[in-house]
């Protein structure tokens, strides 16, 4: 065998099939511990916003309530951060999908943190805190497996696990790891690296279709035949929503330390709520949330809402978003981008004369993700499945060439902390 084969040559079959066993598991379990914390959060949420404002003479809409329920929840969520054992974890705005995993003792924090947050309204999603647990309870678990899976294998398998749960598809987890596991050393093809995370990428999806959770797919009006022009009026949308990410990115860090510098959480937190509050009555009860079900909402009543709605709406999610990001919540960034790319996608198709409306949403999506992300894959993939339009792929993987370009160098969506914050952050 020569040298270039042998540094090719992958693990046997009999090693990844044995191996494939625990990495469904992971996939299964992370889609399953997702779906519990999801229940929990829907739970909370309908007794916040429809049994208890009734007590009171509200309801989910009226906007002391809206500005009540926030700034309580912040001030919950400060609790938890300040005072529980763990923390409610490393700050997620700071950290990526692939962080390390925090300690097990921080795990019921987390939870906590982020079932609160879940359902108060707040705009942040569920995928930094959901992997962040259950990255730890896989290693927790499997650490009597480390000569058949190492612990770096582990964490990713329950991220591949945890994003196939999250998009209901396996597809999201091999483009957003495609870069890292290519980056892994060692034999083998990219395939090869790749069959464990799909394996647990494919269970954690097929786990969270079987117990009914929820998609990011919806179905606009298609395209039709493409035209060249097409891509000029996509582009002129990707990227100003682009350039609206490039903004909230470069705000983001100013932010975050104008909270922080009130050091306590249960300070900052409770403020940021309470300006979470503010926002939400000024959007209205759609800038709340996550931002799955409101983005369904705008995409099932697309004329519904004047181009100055739309404006507002994405307005106030981004503010929202970096509020929330920058206060101290436990959450994700990409839901509420989502939401924020959809509305400027259908302010684009308001303004744009000619312009389909699934190309319109597609670009917004895939260009206010790509500056939230600096992933091009996870971008246009979210672009194509939410609007249930495949036609409009080849189109994008033009678009996103020179979207790219504005964004390479654009500062991330994600606070680093200086050296002396993170000790701070550590001990």
């Amino acid at each position: 065998m020569t040298a270039a084969e042998a540094t090719t040559e992958g693990p046997g079959v009999r090693a990844m099939l044995i191996a494939s066993v625990p990495a469904l598991l992971i996939g299964a379990g992370s889609a399953l511990v997702l779906w519990v914390i999801d229940m929990l959060a829907h739970g909370l949420q309908h007794w916040l916003w429809d049994t208890l404002p009734a007590q009171f003479g509200a309801s989910s809409t009226t906007p002391w309530w809206i500005f009540v329920v926030l700034t309580a929840v912040g001030l919950l969520v400060g609790a938890v951060v300040q005072f529980a054992p763990g923390r409610g974890g490393v700050d997620s705005a700071t950290v990526e999908l692939n962080a390390p995993p925090p300690p097990i003792l921080a795990v019921p924090s987390i939870v906590i943190a982020v079932t609160l947050s879940l359902a108060g309204g707040v705009s942040l999603g569920p995928e930094n805190p959901i992997i962040a647990i259950n990255s730890a309870l896989a290693v927790t678990l499997l650490a009597g497996m480390s000569k058949v899976l190492p612990p770096q294998l582990v964490i990713l398998l329950a991220i591949s696990g945890t994003i196939g749960a999250l998009f209901a598809t396996p597809v999201a987890a091999a483009l957003v790891l495609t870069g890292t596991v290519g980056a892994m050393r060692g034999p083998g093809s990219l395939w090869d690296k790749l069959f464990l995370p799909l394996a647990a990428a494919g269970a954690g999806a097929v786990t969270m279709h079987l117990l009914g959770g929820e998609s990011i797919a919806f179905t606009l009006e298609p395209m039709g035949e493409i035209q060249p022009m097409y891509l000029v009026l996509g582009f002129v949308v990707a990227a100003a929503s682009a350039g609206v990410g490039i903004l909230a990115a470069w705000l983001f860090p100013y932010l975050h330390r104008a909270f922080h510098s009130l050091k306590h959480p249960i300070v900052f937190t409770t403020l940021g709520g309470a300006v979470l509050g503010v926002l939400g009555i000024i959007g209205g009860p759609l800038t709340l949330f996550k931002g799955l079900n409101e983005t369904g909402e705008l995409l099932t009543h697309p004329d519904a809402y004047s181009a100055g709605q739309l404006a507002l709406f994405a307005g106030v999610k981004v503010v929202a978003l970096l509020v929330a990001a920058s206060a101290g919540f436990r959450g994700g960034r990409i839901f509420p981008a989502v939401f924020i790319g959809t509305a400027l996608g259908l302010l684009g198709y308001a303004l744009i004369p000619g312009i389909p409306i699934a190309l319109a949403v597609a670009c917004g999506v895939m260009g206010i993700t790509l500056a939230a992300t600096k992933d091009g894959w996870m971008a246009m993939f979210i672009g194509v499945v939410l609007v249930g339009d495949v036609t409009v792929l080849a189109l994008l993987c033009i678009i996103v060439l020179p979207v790219w370009l504005l964004v390479t160098k654009a500062p991330e969506l994600v606070v680093h902390p200086a050296p002396h914050e993170k000790a701070q952050v550590a001990s």
